[in-house]
């Protein structure tokens, strides 16, 4: 395999970054189509990584498919890293070609956000974001950055898709994105986000753990006793506007799920954590507990071998002293004061305000259950709410499986739901052609 790679200097805004083009010579490529990364310098000392799939839809040129960014949850899991190769990305963590990759119907754009995150980082540990509001901020200089330097997305319809945290964040930047182009200070044809199994009302989820494991046989009596206790307690102190100690309360409440439940995977209700896992999760702080726990299973030790190793040798632009992931613990820490704040009122404005909101859930998905994206749901102020609540829901095939019902999905006006079957909290990874169709009917392509 030969690379040609041409790097050249930009300046924009007075922040000077580094783009990389890739051409293909010589031997063919696994990835067919071209590619770009590079670093913006979104606040002094921070530094934020991406990295551009162009879309290689056959005879579709990538002007006239959508342009799609993935933002991955934690907060401090890399888009570049696990969504790339583990979910939607051109190639598999083996460097296999991806069957379901997104690229086939859509230009991606992977982001490693926060700063800290996958390859992007910090010079100061105080450089980190400790919010979504300065995770918004800093994705707008990122994508003033990204349209003005790669003109020609300016007029191709723009999707925000996410997982997780990464759902919060999403909800947060595109509030942002709508006012900033609104201003003029961002050229690019929002079209809307998706926000999948996303963290936009963590009390919510919270409060519907014991009821989901119970109906599904995973709690008994006394344990459902034991979850709802401790559900309470976050949720006082989330109505007490405590969300440092929600958010300590809430590692407590995964470990009560975890004693009750002899280790129930919160990411797919059908798996169970190692014993391994179990006995490392009974000791340490919570922060400790909570980012083992949700950061360290999006850098598994072959996937921060793939990107550390041959990734980095590949994309000839990371600093030496940056380490793919190596500031992920930190990322979480930072945002431990607003993990637990809710995000429904962005979403209300965001629907208020006409743009296209998506929510798609996996059926065995724990950490963000089904139940509780429905109870937040049901909360909006958004006037389309009741026509919505009115339809009934259709279902859909599961695309490889042509007659056995893969999802559901209700749509009115500017809003549409997914529930994604068979799938946990990582949808593309568990049900890779159902979240590949979902997209192009998202993006209006089926």
């Amino acid at each position: 395999m030969v690379w040609v790679v041409f790097l050249s200097r930009v300046v924009f805004l007075s922040r000077v970054v580094f783009l990389s083009v890739i051409t293909h010579g010589g031997l063919p490529s696994l990835v067919s189509g071209e590619e770009a990364w590079g670093y913006v310098d979104v606040r002094e000392g921070a530094h934020m990584f991406w990295w551009l799939y162009y879309a290689d839809g056959g005879p579709a040129d990538y002007r006239s498919l959508p342009l799609v960014m993935w933002l991955q949850g934690g907060p401090g899991g890399s888009g570049t890293g696990f969504g790339n190769f583990e979910e939607i990305g051109p190639l598999t963590r083996d460097q296999e070609p991806r069957k379901t990759s997104w690229v086939q119907a859509a230009s991606v754009l992977f982001v490693d956000n926060p700063v800290g995150t996958g390859f992007s980082y910090t010079d100061q540990p105080d450089r980190y974001a400790p919010d979504v509001e300065t995770v918004a901020s800093d994705m707008l200089v990122l994508l003033r950055h990204f349209f003005t330097q790669r003109a020609v997305f300016q007029t191709v319809p723009f999707y925000i898709f996410s997982e997780s945290y990464g759902g919060k964040m999403a909800a947060a930047i595109s509030l942002e994105l709508t006012k900033e182009i609104a201003r003029g200070g961002v050229k690019c044809s929002f079209a809307g986000v998706a926000l999948g199994d996303s963290w936009i009302s963590p009390v919510d989820s919270v409060l519907t753990w014991g009821p989901y494991l119970y109906s599904t046989s995973l709690l008994d009596d006394a344990g459902l006793a034991d979850v709802s206790r401790v559900a309470d307690e976050v949720k006082t102190a989330v109505e007490e506007q405590d969300f440092e100690k929600a958010t300590e309360l809430w590692s407590v409440a995964e470990t009560v799920v975890e004693q009750n439940t002899n280790g129930v995977n919160f990411y797919n209700i059908l798996t169970q954590d190692t014993e391994e896992k179990r006995l490392w999760l009974a000791g340490g702080d919570h922060i400790a507990l909570l980012t083992h726990r949700h950061v360290q299973p999006l850098h598994s030790e072959s996937l921060s071998e793939l990107m550390n190793k041959e990734i980095r040798r590949k994309l000839g632009i990371i600093p030496h002293n940056v380490t793919w992931g190596g500031q992920a613990d930190q990322v979480f820490s930072s945002m431990a004061g607003d993990f637990m704040r809710p995000v429904v009122d962005v979403v209300d404005q965001l629907l208020t305000g006409g743009v296209n909101v998506t929510v798609y859930n996996g059926q065995l998905d724990l950490i963000v259950d089904t139940m509780g994206q429905e109870l937040w749901l049901k909360r909006l102020k958004w006037g389309g709410l009741p026509g919505f609540a009115k339809l009934k829901w259709t279902p859909l095939d599961d695309p490889s499986a042509p007659g056995i019902t893969g999802a559901f999905y209700k749509s009115y006006k500017n809003f549409t739901f997914y529930w994604i079957l068979k799938a946990g909290h990582m949808i593309p990874s568990d049900q890779g052609p159902m979240a590949l169709q979902m997209m192009k009917m998202i993006t209006q392509q089926v």
